[in-house]
């Protein structure tokens, strides 16, 4: 006789259904035994099965009952470890969480200040870009190298800023003088 095992044990239905049986296999062992009286070694055989039989039933059913509560007090530890473990794998994934959270702050300030940094540079090369147009555009307007002042070789406009007004004439007159 082989049960089906379930979470708690054995399918109870199953258990009572032998049971069940064995009993009326039983009741019918007996009915056969007592018109069988008279023929000894048939009753014999009979009731040896039946004793048998009742034995059997009896091994079932007592350890049954302990094994039941064997079981509940399982389950009931079982329960409390799934519940502990629930519990354990809860607190766990909040700190994962948390950490998540700080990693993606921590993320997010280090994108911002890589973007600043990069738009700060992007400007500084645009200004030396056009500083450095500003300077080539300004090539033709060197003073002839041939001319005899200070100045030559000097673009123009840096002559008569740097000269405090006046013209690249009058210092070379000057400094001629």
């Amino acid at each position: 006789m082989r049960f089906s095992v379930v979470e708690t044990g054995y399918d109870q239905r199953q258990v009572d259904s032998c049971l069940d049986e064995l009993g009326i296999r039983l009741v019918r062992l007996a009915a056969r035994a007592e018109s069988a009286a008279g023929a000894g070694r048939e009753f014999d055989q009979i009731r040896q099965e039946a004793t048998h039989l009742c034995d059997f039933l009896r091994r079932r059913t007592a350890p049954a009952e302990g094994d039941l509560a064997a079981v509940r007090a399982g389950a009931t530890a079982v329960e409390r470890e799934a519940a502990e473990l629930l519990a354990q794998a809860r607190s766990e994934l909040e700190a994962a969480r948390e950490e998540a959270r700080q990693v993606r702050e921590q993320a997010y300030a280090e994108a911002v200040r890589a973007r600043r940094d990069f738009e700060a540079a992007l400007l500084a090369r645009r200004r030396r870009e056009a500083r450095v147009e500003e300077i080539l555009a300004g090539r033709g307007d060197t003073v002839p190298v041939d001319t005899p002042t200070a100045a030559a070789g000097l673009p123009a406009s840096r002559v008569g800023a740097g000269a405090g007004g006046d013209s690249g004439t009058e210092s070379a007159e000057r400094s001629a003088a």
